[in-house]
C-alpha cells in the first residue's frame, strides 16, 4: 500500500479481495451500513470493534472572536461524536 490514507476505491477492493465479495456488494454493504448508521445515530449506533456513533448535546459557553478580541456567547447546540472503541485504540497504538 502506498503512504497516506486510502481512497474510497482502494478500500473496497481491499475488502472485495479479503471477503469474497464482488466489489459491488461490497459497495452495497457499506453504503447500507453508512445509512443505517444515520438514521440510527440519534439512539447511538455501534461498529463493533471499532467505535460508537452518538449525538452529544453541548453546552453553551462564552468564547472571543480571533480577529477583535471580542467576547461572544456560543449558543447551545447538538453535536455528533464518534467515540473510539478499546479494542481499536489498542490495536492502532500498540507499539
Amino acid at each position: 500500500m502506498a503512504k497516506g490514507a486510502m481512497t474510497k476505491s482502494q478500500i473496497m477492493s481491499k475488502l472485495s479481495e479479503q471477503t469474497c465479495l464482488t466489489k459491488k456488494q461490497v459497495v452495497a454493504v457499506i453504503e447500507e451500513m453508512v445509512c443505517l448508521a444515520y438514521k440510527q445515530a440519534k439512539n447511538s449506533f455501534t461498529v463493533p470493534g471499532l467505535g460508537k456513533l452518538v449525538l452529544v448535546n453541548r453546552k453553551a459557553r462564552m468564547g472571543r472572536n480571533p480577529a477583535t478580541g471580542e467576547v461572544i456567547k456560543i449558543p447551545a447546540k447538538k453535536v455528533l461524536r464518534f467515540r473510539i472503541a478499546k479494542a481499536a485504540k489498542d490495536a492502532v497504538l500498540k507499539g
